[in-house]
């Protein structure tokens, strides 16, 4: 994923999630989604510039456009991630995941066996 596709505004990460939970959307369908939606030629012209940033896709039906995701929500979210690790935790996964464990109230004792296994998988490579 390019620089310019990890730098998405408030308006293109909420038309991505939109995206990713149904699969595939139309302009409008997108727009019907939206918490406080922007006419619909503003959210045709988002779906274009996601398009020119190479995080969507579209497919002719009829008339309509439907637009898909250029990436499976895994391996997107897991660039987003690394974009997070590098930008606020200056590349240090130890810091990011201390951020996230050390405000937590409470690990589920199958949250801890979870990062327990991905821990010693880790070592093992």
């Amino acid at each position: 994923m390019s620089d310019q596709a990890r730098q998405l505004s408030r308006r293109e990460r909420e038309i991505m999630d939109i995206i990713y939970a149904k699969g595939e959307a139309t302009a409008s369908e997108v727009a019907e989604a939206m918490a406080e939606p922007p006419s619909y030629s503003a959210v045709r012209a988002l779906l274009r510039i996601l398009e020119e940033k190479g995080v969507l896709k579209h497919r002719e039906d009829g008339r309509r456009y439907v637009f898909l995701p250029t990436e499976p929500a895994q391996k997107a979210s897991r660039s987003a991630l690394k974009n997070i690790v590098n930008t606020f935790f200056e590349g240090s996964l130890v810091n990011a995941v201390a951020a996230l464990v050390d405000g937590r109230e409470k690990i589920s004792p199958e949250e801890i066996k979870r990062l327990e296994s991905i821990i010693k998988q880790a070592k093992n490579r």
